[in-house]
């Protein structure tokens, strides 16, 4: 004689991992698709004579915080002096 209780629990814990990995999956799609998105701007903007490498550096600039920017280019400069670069 089988457990319905056990049965019925293990049915519902497996649709909800079911529902949890097709959540995922939808998601990484749309991820891809966002991907092929921005590799579509990259593309365009270098199409137009953009430096698509200055662009991504400015992109990645854009989301750091402005003190950390401006000590991390004190120090750049510094090391620069220092090597007889500037």
């Amino acid at each position: 004689m089988t457990d319905t209780s056990t049965d019925t629990t293990y049915r519902v814990t497996a649709d909800e991992l079911r529902q949890f990995i097709e959540r995922y999956e939808r998601l990484e799609a749309e991820k891809k698709d966002i991907a092929d998105q921005q590799k579509e701007v990259m593309a365009e903007a270098k199409g137009r004579g953009y430096d698509t490498k200055v662009m991504r550096k400015v992109i990645a600039l854009r989301k750091r915080d402005s003190d950390d920017i401006a000590e991390e280019e004190a120090v750049l400069e510094m090391y620069k002096q220092a090597l007889g670069m500037s």
